[in-house]
């Protein structure tokens, strides 16, 4: 039976699935299949299968898990990506980028963090509770146009 990783990427799976191990942190199948896509999508399955070929067994799943976090980064805020944003105190839109990713929503850069750096230049971050509103806003609008 293929893992929820290897079925939304249409690939082959077996007994020594690579994937598999990288995605059982995430709690359903559902969430497991978007992170999959995504990070897929974002650095191409080859790539994505490259990099965690690369690395021992034991750190497949934070390597994916660091993947998930620096694709949704580079996304919402591409100029300085996921570094950037826990570098000035943004770290909390990352994760509820992530969360969104893995409730099945689409994310766009977010144009606060473009136009006023997200903390660069003594801009106020967003609080945690913009951040969560921002990517629930994202996936209302992603569900509302898929209707």
């Amino acid at each position: 039976m293929s893992c929820n990783g290897c079925r939304v990427l249409r690939k082959g799976c077996s007994e020594n699935c690579i994937l598999r191990p990288c995605i059982q942190w995430i709690e359903t199948a559902d969430a497991q299949g978007h992170a999959t896509v995504f990070v897929a999508k974002f650095f191409g399955r080859a790539g994505l299968m490259s990099f965690i070929s690369a690395v021992p067994d034991s750190q497949r799943p934070a390597l994916f898990q660091s993947l998930l976090y620096e694709a949704c980064g580079r996304t919402v805020n591409p100029v300085n990506g996921a570094i950037g944003m826990l570098w000035t105190g943004n770290w909390n839109i990352c994760q509820a980028a992530v969360e969104t990713v893995l409730r099945g929503g689409s994310l766009r850069p977010i144009p606060e963090l473009l136009t006023h750096g997200g903390g660069f230049a003594g801009f106020p971050s967003p609080t945690s509770e913009e951040a969560s509103e921002i990517c629930t806003e994202m996936l209302n609008l992603q569900q509302n146009d898929s209707t």
